[in-house]
């Protein structure tokens, strides 16, 4: 071979490797783009339990609906917790296949809904399975306590909470605690919400804020604002006060753009949207073209 097809053939590995550093580049860029699209610079994530049902059937099939639709984070409900909840298929799993099953659709998984009793009872156990699926999120989705309960006993449970908290703290995991409509009532004219935060160790116990109860007259902004650092996510729902139900993100009346602006300063990590396929699939479009 001589120094004339010696220089031809090094340039076309040059520009062969030209080629391919403007493709990897461009696709680095069109990734960068794309998360800086949606609100908070954060993936758009969507809460499973309300498609537990189609999961627990086919797990893979049905991350990569998710997937396709366009979301990159989901947040998982503990099989154990939810075995008679749409997650019973789910429970032998190892965390470890989770994880990886959940990766190969495209997604991530950082959060995860827990029962009470479950956090109280086993909680090493639970410890070490969301440190197995790589979660930073522990939340603790409801304290189950009847209507009749006092505020003494909702300052009890967030005791308890703060206990369990220590113990996630230790293990480099955050507690989180979801709120319902019930949390929204008075109790001697003190709003329950309140009276949790006022009982919660604000290091050990972060709030994920169900945005649905905007439904009762209560703005997640309002609480995002007047809380600064106490959360940790959120939970999307859209409220149509004409037809009094739930409709995809960006078809109701919450303000989307204030609430985000009031999520940075809430201190949200991530955020999932909480509605049916359908309603995921509608919401998505609106979320990621959000400019905030």
């Amino acid at each position: 071979m001589n120094r004339t097809e010696t220089r031809t053939i090094s340039r076309r590995r040059f520009l062969r490797g030209a080629a391919i550093g403007v493709g990897a580049a461009g696709c680095l860029f069109d990734r960068a783009a794309q998360l800086a699209a949606d609100p908070l610079g954060l993936p758009v994530g969507c809460q499973t339990y309300p498609v537990r049902d189609a999961l627990g059937k086919d797990l893979e099939g049905t991350l990569r609906e998710i997937a396709g639709v366009g979301y990159r984070m989901i947040e998982m409900c503990s099989p154990p917790g939810y075995e008679r909840s749409g997650y019973g298929p789910l429970v032998n799993m190892k965390a470890s296949e989770m994880r990886e099953k959940i990766r190969a659709a495209g997604l991530g998984c950082e959060s995860c809904h827990y029962q009470f009793r479950e956090l109280k009872e086993s909680l090493d156990d639970r410890i070490g399975y969301a440190k197995e699926l790589g979660l930073k999120q522990m939340v603790l989705s409801s304290f189950g306590l009847p209507q009749t309960a006092t505020l003494a006993d909702w300052a009890r449970a967030a005791g308890e909470l703060n206990k369990i908290g220590e113990q996630t703290r230790k293990a480099g995991l955050q507690t989180g605690f979801h709120n319902h409509a019930g949390e929204f009532k008075e109790i001697d004219g003190v709003l329950i919400y309140d009276k949790l935060l006022s009982e919660f160790d604000s290091k050990l116990v972060k709030m994920q804020f169900q945005v649905s109860v905007v439904s009762l007259g209560f703005e997640a902004a309002t609480y995002l604002t007047k809380y600064p650092g106490r959360f940790c996510s959120l939970h999307l729902q859209d409220w149509s006060p004409t037809d009094k139900k739930e409709v995809a993100i960006g078809q109701g009346s919450v303000d989307w753009k204030k609430l985000f602006a009031a999520a940075k300063k809430g201190g949200v990590k991530n955020y999932f949207v909480e509605m049916n396929m359908a309603a995921m699939k509608a919401s998505y479009p609106y979320l990621h073209d959000l400019k905030v």
